[in-house]
């Protein structure tokens, strides 16, 4: 399955989904990282609700290593890791477990919306660093955190650190259960 087809079946967009390069793996996470944080709402489908009247998305990133990993979580309940290698996991909203850890994520993403700074630019986090995006109505916000103080629970980020990896995990069970 191309990486198109792999993205139309994660967001079910209305719109018919940007074209990505897929000639070199590495590219295909960093190609979907980017157009999950430079498309607007509507290229997703993606409308306001009661329920996430802010928030429609939300990407957690941190090193690993020499890459970087990317978590992301919709208020839809689809959830996909990124990463700067060649692995990446995509979809899984069709698993009760991955859609529920990916709706917590984003409604805890929420309550650190004011937390949040606007940005138009997307660097990946720095080493030592963690970086949420949070995927608005109106632009993208970022908080950047000190993976030190996530580990240790001084942060005021590390419960949403650990929902993040809580979608993670849930992928993970998806994706071997799948097997």
């Amino acid at each position: 399955m191309s990486a198109v087809k792999l993205f139309s079946f994660l967001f079910r967009s209305r719109s018919k989904p940007p074209v990505i390069p897929t000639s070199n793996p590495e590219s295909a996470g960093k190609g979907l990282r980017q157009i999950m944080l430079a498309s607007a709402p509507a290229a997703f489908g993606a409308e306001p609700t009661d329920e996430f009247p802010r928030l429609y998305a939300v990407l957690m990133e941190w090193p690993i290593g020499d890459h970087t990993a990317t978590v992301l979580s919709s208020s839809s309940g689809s959830a996909s890791l990124y990463t700067t290698s060649t692995f990446g996991i995509i979809g899984g909203e069709g698993h009760e477990n991955v859609r529920a850890a990916a709706i917590r994520f984003v409604r805890a993403a929420d309550g650190v919306f004011d937390a949040s700074s606007p940005t138009t630019e997307f660097p990946y986090p720095a080493q030592g660093r963690v970086r949420f995006y949070l995927l608005t109505f109106k632009g993208v916000r970022f908080i950047d955190c000190d993976i030190a103080s996530i580990e240790n629970g001084t942060s005021a980020y590390a419960k949403l650190f650990d929902l993040g990896q809580s979608v993670l995990t849930e992928l993970r069970v998806a994706t071997m259960m799948s097997k």
